[in-house]
């Protein structure tokens, strides 16, 4: 198996060392430029598969947040997650980093920990929605009669199953997949199991999330607990309710990019799902549940 390819943006030669010495451990393909003008001529060349973009921000002639823009309008560079590595962590700075499509973040200067942590979570959310990506598209045609159905689903292994047969009934399946698996995961993880977003950040850090809510599963207190997805589909829309047997949770916050939860591992789904794969989200209640709308025709 190849590689994951990692473009490292630094005009500090310094900072690229640290950054090499950190990644040493990792499975990782490294490229690194001093240069944002050269960095940006590899990233456009037809032989291109960059996994992971790790950038500074202050950069002469080329900065990190224009290079961003750069990748950001062109389709084939939609997919790749960047980390931006900056000093500027004022909550302006960062919202200007997260409209420009910078998800993550670094403040500099880190541990390796930290760097390790982050471009892990960063692979971790690409290769996932790749794969449900992949999955969804093959099964596309086969759900085209389907009006309303309903399913059940309880642990992380149940919405890897059924995110692409939910999304194989939206126009663009490649879209709709990583919307629902953030928010079914959601239902899982936060409302059926009562993980908080604190423990979830610190459980990111040290790679025990998913042992984590295993564990949860069998305990007394939730292992009866079950979620649901309701789709009713028509000439006009897609509408998924997905609903969780939780307490719910404060939903405003998570709506939209938050700088100040721009440097955790985790927190993005919501705001990503409302933003790239819906055209409506909404939810109601105490949370526990979210009705996503998908117009039937792009």
């Amino acid at each position: 198996m190849e590689k994951e390819r990692v473009l490292v943006v630094d005009d500090e030669q310094l900072n690229l060392f640290i950054i090499e010495e950190f990644l040493d451990q990792e499975d990782l393909e490294l490229e690194l430029h001093s240069d944002p003008l050269q960095a940006w001529a590899s990233l456009q060349s037809p032989e291109s598969n960059f996994s992971l973009v790790v950038l500074d921000r202050m950069m002469p002639g080329l900065d990190g947040i224009e290079l961003l823009r750069r990748m950001k309008r062109e389709p084939r560079f939609a997919d790749i997650p960047v980390i931006m590595q900056t000093a500027a962590s004022s909550p302006d700075q960062v919202r200007q980093g997260l409209e420009a499509g910078a998800y993550y973040y670094l403040t500099k200067p880190y541990e390796p920990e930290a760097l390790i942590s982050i471009v892990r979570a960063a692979l971790d959310d690409r290769r996932g929605r790749a794969q449900l990506r992949s999955r969804a598209a093959r099964l596309e045609e086969a759900q085209k009669l389907i009006a309303t159905v309903e399913y059940r689903f309880v642990t992380l292994e149940d919405v890897a199953t059924l995110v692409p047969v939910l999304a194989a009934l939206c126009p663009q399946p490649d879209v709709a997949a990583p919307g629902l698996s953030d928010l079914m995961v959601n239902a899982v993880e936060h409302g059926n199991l009562g993980v908080t977003y604190q423990e979830k950040s610190l459980l990111k850090w040290e790679g025990d999330w998913e042992a984590e809510i295993k564990r949860r599963l069998a305990l007394p207190q939730f292992c009866h607990r079950v979620a649901s997805v309701k789709v009713e589909r028509n000439a006009a829309e897609i509408v998924f309710t997905i609903t969780d047997q939780g307490d719910g949770f404060d939903w405003q916050r998570y709506l939209t990019f938050d700088p100040e939860r721009a440097f955790d591992p985790n927190g993005r789904g919501i705001a990503m799902a409302k933003m790239l794969s819906f055209s409506e989200l909404e939810y109601r209640g105490k949370g526990n549940q979210v009705v996503a709308t998908v117009r039937a025709t792009v």
